[in-house]
């Protein structure tokens, strides 16, 4: 969920007086790199910023069919309250990430995904696999949690941002009225 301050508003109004960024030349490329740089960096302190949040979690999802996939699979995952929960709870559950992804919208053939927490492969091309659990337990303590799917449907990756589901956004949240 966002409020009303998770807001990023950009404008050009020319009182500066620099010469306009033509479409496709260098400094509209530079200008677009930068542009990038920065909102990414504010959507993690958004995120990171979480009422009660304790882990920053970045979902990448890569071999989608189309872009519109890859972001609806890594939002949909990094927004869903059981994906958080089990963040908050350092389980490396890859079932509830792929859960998020199906439900997404974005196409997606369970017999095919590639499931990962950090580096810790937890299932391939379907299948779950063996891992080092206390491996995974301690990847998912640290206060970066990356989650990787890999569909294998396409060519196009997204990335999304989000935090832990905790105990304390409950009451931050439940004990109030606005």
């Amino acid at each position: 969920d966002t409020s009303t301050n998770d807001s990023l508003v950009i404008l050009a109004n020319g009182a500066a007086g620099n010469s306009p960024i033509s479409l496709g030349s260098k400094d509209a490329d530079t200008f677009q790199r930068a542009l990038d740089e920065l909102c990414i960096y504010l959507t993690k302190k958004i995120a990171r910023d979480g009422e009660g949040a304790t882990k920053l979690i970045e979902v990448q999802v890569h071999g989608a069919r189309s872009i519109d996939d890859a972001r609806a699979a890594a939002r949909t995952i990094a927004g869903s309250p059981l994906m958080k929960s089990a963040v908050y709870g350092n389980d490396p559950n890859w079932g509830r990430m792929l859960a998020a992804a199906g439900r997404s919208g974005a196409d997606v053939d369970p017999a095919v995904v590639d499931a990962y927490i950090g580096d810790i492969v937890l299932m391939k091309a379907g299948q779950p696999l063996p891992y080092d659990a206390a491996a995974a337990k301690a990847t998912m303590q640290q206060e970066n949690v990356l989650l990787k799917l890999h569909l294998h449907l396409g060519d196009d990756s997204a990335t999304a941002w989000g935090c832990d589901l905790t105990e304390e956004y409950v009451h931050i949240n439940a004990d109030y009225t606005t």
